[in-house]
């Protein structure tokens, strides 16, 4: 009798180790089909941003790879996920689907509907908490609800039990059709999904600076940890200074999971604390995943009802435009959008700079700029992307206060006071074709903290 094989879904979990899906296929003992689907075609699933399908290239060849080497094709379909799935099932005569949870609210309607449908057709569906410390529906507050602000949360999920250990590597995998899948299902070429730029290929820069793929992402997290994170609780915000992780997009596609960042951290330099403080901003992550998970439409709506009654100014396209092209003016903002144009990334200080800017001096709907993120951020995900926009703008849970408007110029002085940062990125800028600041930084406070008395009024 020919074996049923065990179909394993990757999704934002694009490693081997550690991975609680392709660990229960090796347990079940059949054969394994690997598979990755671009769903760009179901309702309510997000397209994703020019950086991040460059990164989801390069890190899917990276994965392909690693399964190659241990027997196993990776199988690429395009489509809607559930009927890419259910054909898949269908052509593989598959006895077990195994995947790894996702938690954007049309992500979990998708795999809650192919769940019902495979198990009753009598397949064995199984999903696994891989890409957070702690579910979503297991840390509430003492009435029951889901937190609200970051502190007693994390106090919460730290009382909690620990961390799971992360699971090893498989070493060999049994593949459906050998390692070179023939015999097994048909599948796409990378190359034809056209998720690296061409005309123009806008992507030097990210080529420059990062390599995707689980082996990087591992070295990355050794070379961090290997000073014990000795100045990193004081020294993280500096945007003079190589002091942050980096690993955020290495989290965001599944590269690394929190386990193993939060295992690798306790054993390199538990009780310390920048020890204390990483895994800190590994809880924040947590929390921004927790809150969208039961308030779905954070990309879209005020979390903060009463924030609806802002009245943004009707949008001038030419400040968001500047400020999209670091030509604000503003050293620091500039300085800011031209790093997310050349890397993908930008670093977290700059992040809430950039944002307050946008939002409290051009007076700009947090939206706009979450969507401008979404494209060019290589790390922007489903939940701290909007996340982080709206505790910037003052709309989101645990929001910094609205009437907190970061002064570019003061936040410059402070973080980087010699200006290496600054003049890396606007290297004109001492020369006569840098432009005057488009607007007055106390003018366009102020015209902000007025406005924000119609969200007071709406209490």
């Amino acid at each position: 009798m020919t074996a049923a094989p065990s179909i394993v879904w990757f999704r934002d979990d694009l490693r081997v180790g550690d991975h609680p899906a392709l660990h229960a296929a090796v347990e079940r003992g059949e054969p394994i089909v690997a598979v990755y689907v671009l769903d760009e075609e179901s309702r309510g699933i997000r397209p994703l941003g020019g950086a991040a399908r460059w990164w989801l290239h390069h890190s899917l060849a990276s994965l392909a790879d690693d399964l190659h080497e241990r027997g196993v094709r990776l199988v690429l379909r395009r489509g809607a996920a559930a009927a890419a799935i259910r054909t898949l099932v269908d052509e593989v005569g598959a006895g077990a689907v195994f995947w790894n949870r996702r938690y954007g609210g049309a992500e979990r309607e998708i795999d809650a509907h192919l769940k019902s449908g495979l198990s009753d057709a009598g397949l064995e569906v199984r999903s696994f908490g891989a890409s957070l410390l702690f579910e979503p529906w297991t840390i509430r507050t003492g009435s029951g609800t889901p937190f609200s602000v970051f502190t007693p949360f994390w106090k919460a999920c730290l009382a909690a039990e620990e961390p799971r250990h992360p699971l090893p590597a498989p070493s060999e995998l049994d593949g459906y059709g050998g390692p070179d899948g023939r015999g097994g299902p048909a599948g796409d070429d990378l190359d034809d999904w056209d998720l690296l730029p061409t005309r123009p290929d806008w992507a030097g820069g990210l080529r420059e600076t990062w390599e995707p793929g689980e082996r990087a992402a591992h070295r990355r997290l050794r070379a961090f940890l290997a000073d014990d994170l000795g100045d990193y609780a004081t020294a993280r915000d500096r945007l003079d200074r190589e002091a942050t992780s980096r690993l955020s997009p290495r989290l965001r596609w599944g590269e690394l999971s929190p386990h193993q960042v939060w295992h690798a951290t306790r054993d390199r330099a538990a009780g310390t604390e920048g020890a204390r403080k990483f895994l800190a901003e590994v809880g924040w992550r947590e929390f921004a995943w927790h809150v969208l998970f039961h308030f779905p439409d954070l990309a879209t709506r005020n979390w903060r009802e009463e924030f609806d009654a802002f009245p943004w100014p009707r949008l001038h396209p030419t400040a968001l435009t500047a400020w999209e092209r670091g030509r604000t003016g503003v050293p620091v903002v500039d300085a800011a959008m031209r790093e997310l144009w050349h890397t993908g990334s930008m670093h977290n200080r700059a992040r809430m700079i950039s944002a307050s800017f946008l939002t409290k001096n051009l007076l700009i709907d947090w939206r706009r700029g979450e969507q401008w993120f979404w494209d060019t951020l290589v790390d922007a995900d489903h939940a701290s992307n909007p996340f982080g926009w709206q505790w910037v703008a003052g709309s989101g849970a645990d929001a910094a206060p609205y009437f907190r408007v970061f002064n570019p110029e003061l936040q410059r002085a402070k973080f980087d006071p010699d200006d290496r940062y600054v003049g890396r990125w606007l290297p004109e800028l001492d020369s006569d074709g840098y432009p005057e600041p488009i607007v007055d930084l106390k003018e366009t406070r102020a015209a902000a903290l007025a406005a924000y008395e119609q969200v007071k009024a709406a209490k």
